[in-house]
């Protein structure tokens, strides 16, 4: 398992997924204060630019807490994961940026009751894959990604879940300073014998200018919720997974380089497992997940 949104818009499928291995084995700089909202522009036509040749490099942290209670009894699971990309732009197509992305470097701690399992993700390291990415940050094409696959802790799995939703959409019409747009998203993906799906809608306001890493960015808060779901016959079990997701996502952006230049988001994913093998079990589920994205060059 990969950890999720390299969410800043979502990973919670991989969450969705690590829990029901775990139920089977028991049974992407610093900123300175906002300034008033006076000094924006007045309006705002944001846009990722990316210049032919230009490459940027993130790298994420993401820590997953879980808490789930088999019948009375508490067991709580940590699982801690940390990533670097590089995502180099080669021109257009059809009016799109073409990436190349490059997997860098990641890792990946699970610690449980059971023990502290460290998945081998040594294959992964180095692989690269084409991204199409619309000037309005809609992830177009991640194809490329399905083919490169690693070993989670619920089967063979493809990398491609963590880039579908990797920049943060853009609104298609100016914008100003206090004013909001929303997207959705919806990725499906399948981890082992699981298939999981994950929907989300951003409620995202800009708040204001900060300087970030150089950069004059805008400040933006996110109001996350969706719903996760899974369904699959692992090790011949039947598991049905439904639940609710709530969280914030605060980014920045850089409306003159055109740049996503960092954020944090905090995400609680509340859910049900049902588990049936003869007798059916249900396992109500709680993640905390704390994930970070930031520039660490261009």
């Amino acid at each position: 398992m990969m950890t999720l949104q390299r969410i800043p818009k979502a990973r919670l499928a991989l969450m969705a997924a690590a829990t029901a291995a775990l139920i089977l084995a028991g049974c992407a700089g610093t900123a300175s204060a906002p300034r008033a909202a006076q000094a924006a522009p007045a309006a705002l036509v944001l846009e990722y630019k990316m210049p032919s040749g230009q490459v940027l490099r993130y790298q994420g942290t993401d820590e997953v807490r879980e808490t789930t209670d088999r019948m009375g009894e508490t067991t709580e699971t940590l699982v801690t994961s940390s990533s670097t990309d590089s995502f180099r732009a080669k021109g257009r197509k059809n009016g799109d940026h073409l990436l190349e992305v490059t997997i860098v470097d990641t890792s990946l701690v699970v610690k449980s009751p059971r023990g502290e399992i460290k998945p081998d993700l040594k294959p992964i390291i180095g692989k690269s894959f084409d991204m199409v990415l619309s000037p309005l940050g809609v992830e177009v094409d991640v194809s490329g990604a399905e083919a490169i696959t690693f070993t989670s802790l619920s089967g063979p799995q493809s990398v491609a879940s963590g880039y579908k939703v990797f920049f943060p959409d853009l609104p298609d019409k100016p914008i100003r300073v206090g004013q909001s747009w929303t997207t959705n998203s919806v990725v499906e993906e399948k981890a082992g014998e699981m298939t999981l799906r994950t929907e989300i809608q951003r409620v995202n306001t800009i708040e204001g200018f900060e300087a970030v890493g150089g950069m004059d960015c805008l400040r933006i808060t996110a109001k996350l919720s969706g719903r996760v779901s899974g369904a699959g016959k692992p090790q011949g079990t039947e598991v049905k997974i439904e639940g609710e997701i709530k969280g914030t996502d605060v980014w920045h952006f850089a409306p003159k380089e055109g740049i996503y230049v960092q954020s944090v988001s905090d995400v609680v994913n509340t859910m049900t497992a049902t588990i049936t093998r003869g007798q059916t079990m249900t396992l109500p589920t709680t993640q905390t997940q704390k994930k970070t994205v930031t520039l660490a060059g261009r």
